[in-house]
Protein backbone atom coordinates (compact mmCIF):
# COMPACT_ATOMS: atom_id res chain seq x y z
CA UNK A 1 0.00 0.00 0.00
CA UNK A 2 1.34 3.70 -0.99
CA UNK A 3 -0.42 6.15 1.09
CA UNK A 4 0.72 9.07 3.08
CA UNK A 5 -2.36 10.55 5.15
CA UNK A 6 -1.96 14.33 5.74
CA UNK A 7 -0.93 16.35 8.94
CA UNK A 8 -1.93 14.80 12.39
CA UNK A 9 -3.48 11.61 10.67
CA UNK A 10 -2.74 8.49 11.10
CA UNK A 11 -3.71 5.47 9.18
CA UNK A 12 -4.90 2.32 11.56
CA UNK A 13 -5.11 -1.41 10.98
CA UNK A 14 -7.58 -2.66 13.43
CA UNK A 15 -6.24 -5.68 15.11
CA UNK A 16 -8.77 -8.58 15.85
CA UNK A 17 -9.06 -10.04 19.30
CA UNK A 18 -9.51 -13.76 20.00
CA UNK A 19 -13.32 -15.99 19.51
CA UNK A 20 -15.20 -13.97 22.42
CA UNK A 21 -17.88 -16.52 24.37
CA UNK A 22 -19.94 -16.15 26.81
CA UNK A 23 -20.34 -19.44 29.22
CA UNK A 24 -21.20 -22.16 26.85
CA UNK A 25 -22.58 -19.68 24.17
CA UNK A 26 -20.69 -18.52 21.11
CA UNK A 27 -21.17 -15.15 20.55
CA UNK A 28 -21.15 -14.85 16.38
CA UNK A 29 -19.05 -11.96 14.89
CA UNK A 30 -22.16 -10.28 13.55
CA UNK A 31 -22.56 -9.23 17.14
CA UNK A 32 -18.80 -8.65 18.41
CA UNK A 33 -17.83 -5.18 19.41
CA UNK A 34 -14.92 -4.29 17.07
CA UNK A 35 -11.63 -3.64 19.16
CA UNK A 36 -10.49 -0.82 19.67
CA UNK A 37 -7.25 -1.70 18.94
CA UNK A 38 -4.61 -1.34 16.11
CA UNK A 39 -1.54 -0.94 14.50
CA UNK A 40 -0.59 2.59 13.19
CA UNK A 41 0.10 1.32 9.26
CA UNK A 42 1.34 5.49 7.82
CA UNK A 43 1.60 8.84 9.87
CA UNK A 44 1.35 12.18 8.61
CA UNK A 45 4.21 15.20 9.05
CA UNK A 46 2.96 16.62 12.10
CA UNK A 47 0.48 19.29 12.69
CA UNK A 48 1.17 22.96 11.70
CA UNK A 49 1.30 25.45 14.74
CA UNK A 50 0.23 29.13 13.86
CA UNK A 51 3.30 30.40 13.97
CA UNK A 52 4.28 27.85 10.79
CA UNK A 53 6.35 25.51 13.09
CA UNK A 54 5.32 22.12 12.57
CA UNK A 55 5.05 19.49 15.92
CA UNK A 56 5.75 16.05 14.90
CA UNK A 57 3.64 13.08 15.99
CA UNK A 58 4.39 10.85 18.92
CA UNK A 59 2.87 7.80 16.70
CA UNK A 60 4.79 6.39 14.43
CA UNK A 61 4.40 3.60 11.77
CA UNK A 62 4.16 0.03 13.93
CA UNK A 63 2.80 1.36 17.11
CA UNK A 64 0.50 -0.61 18.29
CA UNK A 65 -2.55 1.70 20.15
CA UNK A 66 -5.74 2.00 22.14
CA UNK A 67 -8.49 5.10 20.04
CA UNK A 68 -11.87 5.61 20.52
CA UNK A 69 -14.75 3.32 19.66
CA UNK A 70 -16.65 6.19 17.73
CA UNK A 71 -13.36 8.26 16.42
CA UNK A 72 -12.37 7.03 13.32
CA UNK A 73 -13.24 7.07 9.75
CA UNK A 74 -13.21 3.66 7.96
CA UNK A 75 -11.62 3.44 4.35
CA UNK A 76 -11.49 -0.10 2.28
CA UNK A 77 -8.45 0.53 0.45
CA UNK A 78 -6.69 -2.67 -1.89
CA UNK A 79 -9.36 -4.85 -0.33
CA UNK A 80 -8.87 -4.25 3.22
CA UNK A 81 -10.64 -2.20 5.55
CA UNK A 82 -8.42 0.61 7.50
CA UNK A 83 -9.04 3.66 9.69
CA UNK A 84 -7.79 7.08 9.71
CA UNK A 85 -7.71 9.24 12.75
CA UNK A 86 -5.60 12.01 14.33
CA UNK A 87 -3.32 11.58 16.80
CA UNK A 88 -4.96 13.62 19.36
CA UNK A 89 -7.90 10.69 18.91
CA UNK A 90 -5.32 8.03 20.14
CA UNK A 91 -6.17 7.16 23.74
CA UNK A 92 -2.82 5.35 24.22
CA UNK A 93 0.44 3.77 22.90
CA UNK A 94 0.94 -0.15 23.93
CA UNK A 95 4.10 -0.75 24.67
CA UNK A 96 5.32 -4.26 24.39
CA UNK A 97 8.27 -4.17 25.62
CA UNK A 98 7.38 -6.67 28.90
CA UNK A 99 5.87 -4.99 32.22
CA UNK A 100 7.01 -3.02 34.88
CA UNK A 101 5.22 -4.20 38.66
CA UNK A 102 5.85 -2.24 41.24
CA UNK A 103 5.30 -3.75 45.12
Amino acid sequence: MDIRPLHDRIIVRRLEEGEQKSGAIIIPDTAKEKPQRGEVIAAGSGKVKDDGKRVPLDVKPGDQILFGKYTSQEVKLDGKEYLILREDEVLAVIDGGGTTHRK
